[in-house]
């Protein structure tokens, strides 16, 4: 079976997306784990 370019094109697309959608979740759960691991403290003068 071949795939003509605008299927090629919008599975890349699809898959382009998904990638970038999946990577700034991980991010949030890597970000949100170190928020949990060193919390924020105010520094008292």
């Amino acid at each position: 079976m071949e795939m003509d370019n605008v299927t090629f094109g919008v599975t890349m697309l699809v898959c382009g997306m998904g990638g970038t959608i999946l990577t700034l979740w991980i991010m949030s759960l890597v970000m949100t784990a170190l928020g949990k691991l060193f919390p924020y403290k105010k520094e008292e003068d």
